[in-house]
């Protein structure tokens, strides 16, 4: 027969309570005689004692001070002289003749505890002191304790069994919660569903939260994933149709070569644009789910610029590109991430400048911040869009000549940023140019992750 985990709780617990009962019962039986008898023994020795000073002898005669009791707490007191002849007290009926006087030591006679002290009263006058008690039935006792363990087992059983039903209901409660939500979430239904124990130390309560955070990264996936797969099915449709439109073009007409070549060339450039965009959404999908390790360093910050920047492409356009960095800027960062961030914003600003223009780069450590900035003097951001270009494939101005881009390296450059642990702003003014600015935490940035 299969038993529930309440069940289990329920009879291990009960009978773990019984046997300690039994077993403490046991124990105090069979300890009960000896401390008994070790009880009376202490009990004769501290009366007999506390006697003595009692008994002295005047012109020969016996005298006990005033109350002296011969028979107190259980124990008589007998005085006999140094012959063995009973002088004073009153010997218990039962209590056997001719027991041999021994100074100090507790002996067994009969029925009795037998206690002598020799009680001297000159070189050559003195008298024996006995004291006499009962030996305790302990099988009084053990009865009673016969009658208590009969009365406490039925008891024990029944408040054990009913507080370990308790007990493993309250305890198992939350993981019916748990198991009813993992269920639910496994079949698919609910993927917001949460646990939801209370807050507390214990292991059930750290299982629930671990579960929920876990569920919580479960849906982030999902819900990523759903979004990959629209992001890029919407997107793909235009390339996708431009490089069917201009094969069925090409196929029904007959055209020049340099009409193939112009063919061609759109083809390759629908193509390389798909393949930007998803190469930037898979990248950019890893990081959110933590898929893509991170790997911070402490490193030249203003190298790196130096080599970004060097090795930017020749603008068509005639744009300049100058830099004002600030020397030996040691921070703490990912050097891939950083720059791709570095590439998307100078490719950006590159897109949308100007003929003729420039871009500015600067590099400076304030402190414990660094702070990256790329500015341009081109076409500029519309103030009523400045807070849609952060978005996926979000393109502030598709319609002023600037060369089609996929609409994902602000998004990333966004995402690279609060990964280091920093925050990414624009100021734009339209028809003058954009700002980009990147401020960062220089040490300690590892410990900045994505949630």
């Amino acid at each position: 027969m299969r038993r529930s985990i309440k069940q289990k709780l329920t009879i291990w617990i009960a009978l773990l309570m019984l046997l300690s009962v039994v077993l403490v019962l046991g124990i105090l039986m069979s300890v009960s005689n000896s401390v008994v008898m070790d009880h009376t023994k202490s009990q004769l020795e501290i009366t007999l004692r506390s006697k003595l000073p009692d008994i002295s002898k005047e012109n020969g005669k016996l005298v006990f001070a005033k109350g002296f009791s011969f028979v107190e707490n259980g124990v008589y007191t007998i005085v006999y002289n140094e012959r063995g002849a009973l002088l004073a007290g009153q010997m218990p009926l039962s209590f056997p003749d001719g027991v041999a006087f021994e100074n100090g030591v507790i002996h067994t006679v009969g029925d009795y505890h037998v206690l002598d002290f020799r009680l001297p009263f000159g070189w050559s006058d003195s008298v024996w002191v006995r004291g006499v008690i009962p030996v305790v039935n302990t099988d009084d006792i053990v009865d009673a304790f016969r009658v208590v363990g009969l009365v406490l087992l039925p008891l024990m059983v029944i408040v054990s069994g009913t507080g370990a039903y308790l007990l493993s209901r309250s305890t198992v409660r939350p993981i019916d919660r748990i198991i009813s939500a993992a269920e639910a979430i496994g079949e698919g239904r609910d993927l917001s569903r949460r646990i939801g124990l209370p807050t507390g130390r214990d292991e059930i309560s750290r299982m629930g939260a671990a579960f929920d955070r876990m569920f919580a990264r479960l849906e982030t996936s999902f819900e990523t994933e759903k979004q990959f797969t629209s992001d890029v099915s919407h997107e793909l449709r235009t390339p996708i149709a431009v490089i069917l439109a201009q094969c069925e073009e090409t196929r029904l007409h007959t055209m020049t070569e340099e009409e193939y070549q112009k063919a061609f060339a759109v083809v390759e450039r629908q193509a390389k644009r798909m393949s930007t965009m998803i190469g930037q959404l898979l990248q950019m999908t890893r990081l959110e789910q933590g898929t893509q390790r991170v790997v911070f360093e402490q490193a030249d910050l203003s190298e790196l610029v130096e080599v970004v920047c060097a090795e930017q492409p020749v603008s068509e356009k005639g744009i300049v590109l100058e830099t004002d960095l600030q020397m030996d800027v040691e921070a703490w960062f990912d050097i891939t991430l950083m720059s791709r961030l570095l590439q998307n914003l100078l490719n950006n600003a590159t897109r949308y400048g100007r003929e003729n223009g420039h871009i500015w780069v600067t590099l400076r450590r304030n402190g414990d911040e660094v702070t990256l900035a790329v500015r341009d003097d081109g076409i500029g951001i519309p103030a009523d869009k400045l807070d849609k270009i952060w978005q996926r494939f979000y393109q502030a101005d598709n319609a002023r000549g600037a060369e089609s881009g996929a609409g994902l390296g602000l998004t990333m450059v966004q995402q690279i940023a609060l990964i280091h642990g920093g925050q990414v702003k624009v100021d734009s003014i339209e028809g003058a140019g954009s700002c980009f600015t990147l401020r960062f935490p220089a040490e300690n940035s590892q410990k900045a992750q994505l949630n």
